[in-house]
Formats: structure tokens, sequence, C-alpha cells
């Protein structure tokens, strides 16, 4: 599987498939790998990627800090995120896409629509992450890795996730960064010998940043309002992704189209034939 250097950061990406490009930002929380798009809770279900793949070439990648995609211990903003699918791309000499994200990844799609909207034709939001519950539940995920990391310090995470080998979504203790610790020995020994005061400052500047709010995160509304790219709206209905926030995109998104079907008829089928309805439709367009 091919890697590219993007800002001195290693991304694991696979190209699926042949037809226009499309970038897929994928599901996973903090845990989103290419595998997530086969073998990740709906995603499992409905085959978005093998589907897709028959008519578009899919570009699927391992998110920064996660799968075998290398980090940086900074904190992260969602332009950090950008910035790796856009480096992506670049690589590839593409120079306009469509988009599709999956659960967190939504989030990432739409910072991109904001900061790229001239190399985005179109973009599927797939039961984007947000509400309440979620907001709650990522701050106290990253309050879990602060309050490990005061009582074992970094050498205790290190040691941690070295013992465990989980990622920072199934175990929080081991933080954000914990699926670069495990892989790479080098990162890890400079992983430790940093100020922990500083640490701890830029890891809660992070979990705030990122989730600030109680709906869908990624954009402000004032941009999303201001967006001209065609949407294709799919709602959740669990704790991680309220219907919420799929209706708040549907009122920000000019061009959003919110396909309203209950979860437990978003079959595999159904699914797929309105997912290649609406890219090809946009596909002849831009």
């Amino acid at each position: 599987m091919p890697f590219a250097s993007i800002d001195g950061i290693s991304t694991r990406y696979e190209i699926v498939g042949t037809g226009p490009p499309l970038l897929m930002f994928s599901p996973g929380g903090f845990n989103a790998t290419i595998s997530a798009w086969s073998a990740l809770g709906n995603y499992a279900r409905t085959r978005p990627l093998e589907q897709l793949s028959r008519s578009f070439s899919c570009i699927v990648f391992d998110r920064r800090e996660a799968g075998e995609s290398g980090g940086r211990v900074e904190r992260i903003t969602w332009a950090h995120y950008v910035a790796q699918g856009r480096g992506l791309l670049q690589h590839l000499g593409i120079g306009r896409t469509h988009l599709l994200g999956g659960c967190l990844g939504c989030s990432l799609a739409l910072a991109f629509a904001v900061a790229c909207p001239q190399s985005v034709s179109s973009m599927v939001l797939y039961w984007p992450a947000g509400g309440a519950r979620y907001r709650l539940n990522c701050h106290s995920r990253f309050a879990q890795h602060l309050a490990f990391v005061e009582e074992r310090g970094l050498a205790g995470v290190v040691a941690l996730v070295g013992e465990s080998g989980k990622p920072f979504g199934v175990d929080p203790r081991g933080g954000p960064w914990a699926s670069v610790v495990r892989r790479d020995s080098d990162f890890a020994r400079g992983y430790v010998t940093q100020d922990v005061g500083r640490y701890k400052l830029l890891v809660s500047g992070m979990s705030r940043g990122l989730f600030d709010r109680d709906t869908v995160s990624g954009a402000e509304p004032e941009d999303l309002l201001s967006l001209d790219i065609p949407a294709l709206i799919i709602p959740g209905q669990d704790a991680s992704h309220a219907t919420s926030g799929a209706r708040y995109l549907e009122e920000c998104l000019p061009r959003g189209e919110y396909w309203d079907v209950a979860v437990a008829d978003q079959t595999r089928e159904r699914t797929g034939v309105r997912l290649l309805e609406f890219l090809r439709a946009h596909t002849s367009q831009s």
C-alpha cells in the first residue's frame, strides 16, 4: 500500500476503482482508517466503498494519528486535517474531486469544502457525528487521557499503549497519539521527553477546539450558509450521530439534499443507488 509524505507526516492511502475522483474521509472517530469503510458498524452493512468504486476512483486513507499513518504532537485543528486531504490530492495531481465523509469524517469534509471550495464538485455527508451526548463523550475521552497522564506520566502512556495496542477510541487513556506511539519507536521516545505541562495544555485546547458545539463541528454556520456546493446528507440516529446534527446541516447548506430515510431502511442496495445517483448527477455538471 502506498504512502505519501504530507507536511512531514506519512499518510497511508489507496485508490480503489476507476472513474472521477472521490476523496473519502473515513469514519471511526480517532481511529479513522481505510478498513473502517468495510468493517465498522453501519459501513460494514452498506459497503459504500465497494459500491462506489465501481464508478469512481475512491481515494481512501488513514487519517493522521490513525492506522498506519504518522503523526505529530501538536494542538490539532480542523485545518490540520484539511491540510492532509489537500496534500494528498496534490500528491496525486488531482485538482477537483467529490468528497464523502463518514461519521467524524463529515466534519473534515465540511472543513475542506469551506477552505477549498474551488476543488469540490459535490459532497456526501454520511451519518455526520454530532449532538450533545457526542460532544460530552468526546470531552470525557480527553479528560480520561489527561487524568491518566497526571497519574502515570507520559512514560505510563507509552507503557499502556505497548501492552494493550488499543487506539484512543477504544481506550481513551492512551490519548490521540496512541496509534503512532504503538507503531513508531522513534516517535514514542520523543513523546516521553515532552514537557508534561505543555502537553496537557495542547490536549485540552485540542478537545475544546474540535468539539465546541452540540451539533456538527468542522465549520462555522456562516461559512456553511455561503457554500455553493451540492451536498447529500444521510442521517444517523444514535448517541454519536444525532439526527439533529444532520438536520442542522440541511438548514445550513444552501444546496443540501436531506435523504429523509430511516436508518433501518438505509439498506445496502438502497443506499448504494442513492449515493451513485447523487454523485453521477453532479459529475456531469462539474
